[in-house]
């Protein structure tokens, strides 16, 4: 039998909201930093090289370490606990993002080396952002706080980041320069390095007992724990479905990201400010949306809530970019499609933890969130390549229209049903190999 994480550590809570608290201070000032970067690294790239395949293969760089490595690292984060991971990943991305800076005003810095530095934060950052998902269910157990609440508020927290992060993002970068808002990045990730392991409480974020073998050995190899996630995630038609439909809506958002919208901005005459509005503006209202999903979205039917969100989310913010319209009419519209995405994260997070046992919380995590985030390093990539070729606006009217389809369609597969029906299940209490088997064996029912 596995343990619940508080009895693994020996250490009962009494309800203190402190490990949730610090385990969302130091979500914030990562993502936040990571949100001025989205706005600093393309802006530079574009602005030193004029060339959108260029900016498209340096996101392609940070992303794909960050899928991969994630993926590779989740049985890591179960075996050595997230605490560990998370602290010294965050500590790393800040070294290679201050070396950017440093080496620009030192003139040693070619493309070739700062696609390096990209690649290791992405490395970096891949496993941290794991681990710090991670603590969120047992952060909320020790603060009897209830799960899709907890998923909420994380949800709140990475949205207020990106509101608070994409709007400084566009101001350093208008006012300072794209290496100022780079700079502060690294300082964002060293931040919340000293958060998570200097601010949680003692014995907090370990790694969760293993099921003892027949021979009395509590340890299981690598592989042997990759390969158990694996097999789980493969008997889970819910998440495999939820995870293909992330994977490429992902890849567009990805595309409208880091490649699409600064192409927009710069043709348009808007410039980086807009581009900062645009995301503070998406993230504000995603904020308010995440808020009444934190308080209602227990009572709500789960499948309406998140295509309901994936319909606003979507194809609006790829069309109203084809148009010749004011600022102030794209800004609106990214409030809407930022209101909508609030809904989605909580939703799928709850959904998430509670069909998987928590001593394989990790690894199930890093594996679907790797394939959920496969297409974000093509993303950049095929945009950059796809505008270079064909022009803005038919990029623009083919991402909107996959995005519509593919949220659409996923959403009537028959195992979609079982989002609603995975409510009443506790991934809180400790689960057994028993357990886990049964919870395949209703998911495929």
């Amino acid at each position: 039998m596995t343990n619940n994480a508080s009895e693994t550590c020996g250490i009962p809570d009494k309800g203190s909201l402190r490990p949730l608290s610090g385990v969302l201070a130091a979500m914030a000032v990562s993502l936040t930093g990571t949100r001025i970067s989205v706005v600093a690294l393309p802006w530079f790239v574009l602005a030193t090289t004029g060339s959108a395949t260029q900016t498209g293969l340096a996101a392609f760089c940070e992303m794909a370490p960050y899928v991969v490595i994630k993926a590779l690292t989740g049985p890591l984060v179960d075996r050595i606990g997230p605490r560990a991971v998370s602290w010294t990943t965050d500590l790393s991305s800040a070294t290679a993002a201050a070396a950017v800076p440093l080496l620009h005003a030192l003139d040693l810095l070619p493309f070739p080396l700062l696609l390096v530095l990209v690649a290791l934060i992405g490395a970096a950052r891949g496993p941290g952002d794991l681990a710090k998902e991670v603590m969120v269910p047992e952060a909320a157990e020790r603060g009897r706080v209830p799960l899709e609440r907890a998923t909420g508020l994380a949800g709140v927290t990475e949205r207020l980041a990106s509101t608070v992060g994409l709007a400084a993002g566009g101001s350093l970068v208008a006012l300072l320069g794209p290496l100022t808002g780079i700079a502060v990045n690294a300082c964002c990730f060293a931040l919340g390095s000293v958060i998570i392991k200097l601010a949680l409480p003692r014995g907090m974020g370990h790694a969760v007992q293993e099921t003892l073998s027949p021979a009395g050995e509590t340890g299981l190899g690598y592989w042997q724990r990759f390969g158990e996630g694996f097999t789980f995630l493969r008997g889970e038609p819910l998440l495999l479905t939820v995870i293909v439909m992330c994977g490429i809506t992902n890849l567009l958002d990805a595309a409208i990201t880091s490649v699409l919208v600064p192409v927009w901005a710069r043709e348009s005459g808007n410039g980086p400010t807009a581009i900062g509005l645009m995301g503070s503006v998406m993230g504000a209202a995603a904020v308010g949306g995440s808020l009444i999903a934190a308080v209602v979205a227990q009572r709500l039917r789960r499948r309406m809530v998140v295509l309901g969100g994936f319909l606003l989310v979507g194809a609006p913010r790829f069309l109203i970019l084809t148009l010749d319209v004011p600022l102030g009419a794209v800004l609106a519209v990214f409030a809407i499609s930022g209101f909508g995405a609030g809904f989605v994260n909580p939703v799928l997070g709850a959904v998430l933890v509670e069909r998987v046992p928590r001593r394989m919380l990790g690894r199930v995590n890093a594996l679907g969130d790797s394939l959920a985030w496969a297409g974000f390093p093509l993303g950049g990539l095929l945009a950059g390549a796809a505008v270079t070729a064909l022009g803005l606006v038919p990029v623009l009217l083919a991402g909107g229209t996959a995005y519509f389809l593919t949220t659409n369609l996923a959403g009537l597969r028959p195992e979609w049903r079982e989002m609603d029906r995975t409510r009443g299940r506790d991934a809180l209490k400790p689960h057994s190999k028993e357990d886990s088997t049964r919870d395949s064996a209703n998911a495929t029912t």
